[in-house]
């Protein structure tokens, strides 16, 4: 009897490996993947068993997989119920007769990822109108100074010194500043004629963000291929590339250079037009070289909940928001606002948990960097750690896109199979498709995996379609 049941399991086993393993070999064998490289890693998230592994512990690129890392140390660390605050003030003398002030507004950054973003309008509102408001109500009617952003709280290098210099002057090549506004991002928008004819532009919103941006765009096919190249600070740049032939207005989004001093520039016009009369210009403490001191706060703008910021973050794979989270986190456990603090910590973190830091090489917080490399094995140690973090698992779990319905997998994994089985963080670079996450299985088993694929050839719904493949004989066999 024993044998006999012996004999049945190990049938079971071959026939539940040889799902996977066919769709492994056939991934394996497109002539796409000839000189690619994978890791993958399936195990129990409950009990941390292996179901089905390849290349588990090489180091690979993980683009935007990254991201998951970033927000559970986030989540650990900082946890869910965070938030940012950025305060209003001013500094000098404030005649309460005349209205006049002897000094300048502050506006104190407080590494706010969101602040102004599309994704959280009900919550902001207009807070620039609010701002004004606060000013008008304590009584200022004149400013003799400025209106100064302090952006001190993190440091003066807001791009991570392993991104690509094609990526920095495009909306998700968006530094990370001590305040950032608007998702540190604006618009060009073109009116483009006949294929290889000049785009014009005919505006900038918002018209603050103007620069100096020479245009060596083309009009062609139905595509967007244009790119906009600007570092960080500067005034000028250039966009190249493509753009949809025939279209009366097509927006490219690009990064703001200096969203402290793009702030600054927007509260004193607005300022002006609501009558109170400033005679400075806009500045920011990094180019008047100080921090304010001395600061009547008159008001405060709290961000919202960190693990609602998570969510979109993930849902949406917003880089900017995870480059403010690996700061954040330098600032508020070394009291240094840097990447390279932020890091740091996070490489601690995961080490407290138990997983396995060798091959880990952390850059950013976003996965941007091509200069990262993590291996599947890590990525699923982390994902099953999580599990058992009562504290916050269900928000970060929630954060992840569901399969076929929302986020950056809302055109992925459409198979009824998937259908409220899988929810996963994807990430995507050029010749780089990566997933990880938690899929149910049939039987009602809670898997953790990832996979990850490096520099195949062929076209990427191509090798997409592999992994849901992967996937798909996981979830119907185990």
């Amino acid at each position: 009897m024993y044998r006999k049941l012996i004999i049945i399991i190990s049938i079971h086993i071959v026939l539940n490996l040889n799902g996977q393993e066919k769709a492994l070999d056939l991934i394996l064998s497109d002539s796409s993947m000839s000189g690619a490289s994978v890791s993958m890693c399936i195990l129990d998230a409950g009990s941390g068993n292996t179901v089905f592994e390849y290349n588990p512990t090489q180091s690979l690129m993980p683009a935007s997989t990254m991201k998951l890392i970033t927000s559970l140390a986030a989540l650990e660390l900082l946890g869910p119920a965070y938030t940012f605050t950025t305060s209003l003030g001013y500094t000098g003398i404030l005649d309460k007769r005349t209205g006049k002030l002897e000094g300048d507004i502050i506006i104190t950054g407080g590494g706010d990822p969101a602040l102004g973003s599309s994704y959280f309008r009900d919550h902001y509102g207009d807070f620039i109108n609010d701002w004004i408001g606060e000013i008008r109500k304590a009584g200022i009617r004149e400013i003799a100074g400025k209106v100064i952003v302090d952006d001190s709280r993190y440091d003066n290098e807001p791009v991570p010194s392993k991104w690509l210099w094609e990526d920095l002057g495009n909306y998700y090549g968006a530094g990370a500043f001590g305040l950032s506004v608007f998702d540190n991002t604006y618009e060009v928008h073109f009116r483009t004629g006949g294929t290889g004819t000049i785009p014009r532009i005919t505006r900038i919103n918002p018209p603050e963000a103007a620069t100096e941006l020479t245009n060596k765009l083309r009009a062609e096919g139905s595509t967007d291929n244009g790119y906009v190249y600007a570092a960080p600070y500067s005034n000028t740049g250039w966009i190249s590339g493509t753009i949809p032939v025939n279209r009366n207005d097509f927006v490219l989004r690009a990064s703001i250079p200096d969203p402290p001093r793009l702030l600054a520039s927007i509260i004193r016009n607005r300022l002006d037009s609501a009558g109170i009369r400033i005679q400075g210009g806009p500045s920011t403490s990094r180019i008047e070289n100080r921090v304010p001191g001395d600061i009547v706060i008159i008001a405060r703008t709290n961000s919202p909940r960190l693990d609602s910021i998570i969510r979109i973050l993930n849902h949406e794979s917003v880089n900017l928001y995870a480059e403010h989270l690996v700061r954040e986190l330098g600032r508020v456990f070394m009291n240094n606002g840097s990447t390279a603090s932020g890091t740091g910590i996070v490489l601690k973190f995961m080490k407290e948990a138990g997983i396995n830091t060798k091959s880990v090489f952390i850059e950013d917080g976003s996965g941007l960097s091509p200069f990262n490399a993590v291996s599947a094995r890590t990525l699923v140690s982390l994902l099953c750690y999580a599990v058992n973090r009562e504290s916050y698992f269900n928000q970060f779990i929630s954060s992840l896109p569901r399969a076929g319905k929302d986020g950056t997998l809302a055109g992925y994994f459409k198979d009824p199979v998937f259908s409220s089985r899988l929810r996963a963080k994807s990430g995507s670079l050029t010749r780089t498709r990566s997933y990880a996450g938690y899929i149910e299985t049939m039987s009602g088993r809670v898997l953790a995996f990832s996979i990850i694929i490096n520099n195949f050839s062929g076209p990427p719904r191509r090798i997409v379609s592999g992994i849901e493949e992967i996937l798909k004989e996981t979830i119907l066999q185990n």
